[in-house]
């Protein structure tokens, strides 16, 4: 137990204490934020974009360009999501929730793609030496910009994308010295798929399509 303790607490040896204070409150809210969309509750946004935005800075100083522009990226998202979530009609909700259509699907993919290449872009341009495990960064960066947009949508699928790419992120992070992230990431699988399996009873009981 105490080689755990060890592991996750020897990153933090000479980290600024701002920085570990941010990288708590990260951690509180990104979880937080979690639980929320898998109670389909619009402060998800609210709650994520704290996340989000504390997350983006920490990246940056640790110069890990392919997760800092996931994580920018999900900032601006929560504030389209915030929006899509909240719109009514009639007093009912605009946008259920639903699985992805076949177009939907192939523009999926097609994110995935385009977010690799722009992601492996931006290392280049900060002249960043590109390791083996920013390769594993470029992919879940992809797998994470249409988990974010299908959850956007409120696309069931978007939970499946998330539990794909936090299992590698775990690891990821953990290799990397970040224990907090990396235990916050084990947090968000299981979050995640508890939130599949609560969203899955819903669409059953009101199905879209």
């Amino acid at each position: 137990m105490n080689h755990i303790f060890n592991f996750f607490l020897s990153a933090y040896e000479h980290t600024p204490v701002g920085d570990i204070v941010l990288e708590a409150i990260a951690f509180v809210f990104g979880i937080a934020s979690v639980v929320y969309s898998k109670k389909e509750n619009i402060l998800v946004y609210p709650v994520g974009l704290v996340a989000t935005v504390i997350t983006v800075y920490l990246l940056y100083k640790a110069q890990y360009f392919g997760d800092m522009m996931m994580n920018f990226y999900y900032s601006v998202m929560s504030i389209y999501g915030w929006w899509n979530w909240s719109r009514k009609k009639n007093n009912e909700t605009v946008v259920p929730i639903s699985r992805t259509t076949v177009a939907e699907k192939i523009i999926g993919v097609l994110l995935v793609i385009i977010t690799m290449v722009i992601t492996y872009e931006v290392y280049k341009y900060f002249g960043y030496e590109i390791k083996p495990e920013n390769y594993i960064d470029i992919f879940t960066s992809g797998i994470f910009f249409t988990g974010m947009w299908y959850m956007a949508k409120k696309k069931i699928e978007n939970w499946t994308l998330w539990i794909f790419a936090d299992l590698i992120t775990v690891p990821l992070y953990a290799y990397r010295g970040l224990g907090m992230l990396s235990l916050q990431y084990l947090i968000f699988t299981i979050l995640a798929v508890q939130g599949y399996l609560a969203w899955k009873k819903s669409l059953d009981k009101n199905p879209i399509n």
